[in-house]
């Protein structure tokens, strides 16, 4: 993990049998947050649809965590394929869901051991406090003046991917319902984009993200393309003892991560999906 990253294999891409497919955002988390700060870092890639090998770059690496008896037909075929056209590939064998005991071991060892050859104190997150104290000053903005400040949204993704180079990535930044048909909506976004341009792609909901890949986005290498995706509420449920609610809050956590990004010089655009988020989702993918 940290000697392919230091070839520039730094998209270490985790997959799963489908069973145990939740692992690898633990996995995410352990490695964005340990690992991606002082401008260096290994970028996770969880959930990424599995495509041809011709749509992949050349810093990849990718782990196969296969657990016996599941149904790994058309994900062992993926693999094959992939490990022939001579990308770089890991296979960790599980008998059973209980294996997963030793795996959370091994990761937390391997992310030390990591951060060790990439010169990476594993155990901080200097950079997860930016974003808490951009939010806490759009906070005290709504408390003065009883809105948010809002940034100007983009129509499309044109601006971004035209930024596109080699060793890029794409981060979504998701802040909407973490539903079924917004999963798959996104999935077809994540499979258009890397089928096109060759790049790996990143997937969190906000605010959740913010404590995993939050910490690379804005510690790690810049080599970050960040879309953030927001949309409206369907309600806003009060918070004891607070003078706004958690739809406010959670606006404002997307506006405070925005500025610390944005602070840093990275790319970055903001989409707003208005109410019907699946169908923007896929006006956004159709455009690709």
């Amino acid at each position: 993990m940290g000697s392919l990253a230091q070839r520039s294999h730094d998209k270490l891409t985790l997959v799963t049998s489908p069973s145990i497919d939740s692992f690898g955002l633990w996995v995410e988390q352990l490695i964005a947050e340990s690992t991606g700060k002082t401008g260096n870092g290994i970028i996770p890639i969880a959930g990424e649809p599995l495509l041809r090998p011709d749509d992949y770059g050349d810093d990849r690496l990718f782990v196969y965590l296969r657990l016996e008896g599941d149904k790994n037909t058309a994900t062992d075929a993926a693999i094959k394929r992939i490990e022939s056209s001579g990308q770089p590939v890991l296979r960790l064998e599980l008998h059973d869901r209980y294996d997963l005991g030793a795996e959370f071991f091994r990761w937390e060892c391997a992310t030390a051991v990591a951060g060790a050859i990439l010169g990476i104190h594993p155990f901080n997150q200097p950079d997860v406090q930016k974003a808490k104290d951009m939010t806490d000053g759009v906070l005290r903005e709504y408390k003065s003046h009883s809105h948010l400040h809002e940034v100007p949204a983009a129509r499309s993704l044109d601006s971004l991917l035209t930024q596109i180079q080699p060793g890029k990535y794409l981060a979504i930044m998701a802040y909407v319902c973490d539903t079924p048909r917004i999963n798959r909506a996104l999935t077809e976004l994540r499979s258009k984009v890397t089928a096109k341009y060759r790049i790996a792609t990143t997937l969190g909901y906000g605010p959740r993200y913010l404590h995993s890949t939050g910490q690379l986005h804005k510690g790690g290498p810049d080599r970050g393309l960040f879309l953030q995706l927001v949309a409206n509420h369907k309600q806003y449920m009060p918070i004891p003892g607070k003078t706004y609610p958690f739809g406010i809050l959670a606006d404002a956590q997307a506006l405070g991560d925005f500025q610390a990004i944005h602070s840093l010089g990275w790319r970055i655009i903001r989409i707003h999906l208005g109410t019907q988020s699946v169908a923007a989702i896929r006006r956004l993918t159709s455009a690709i």
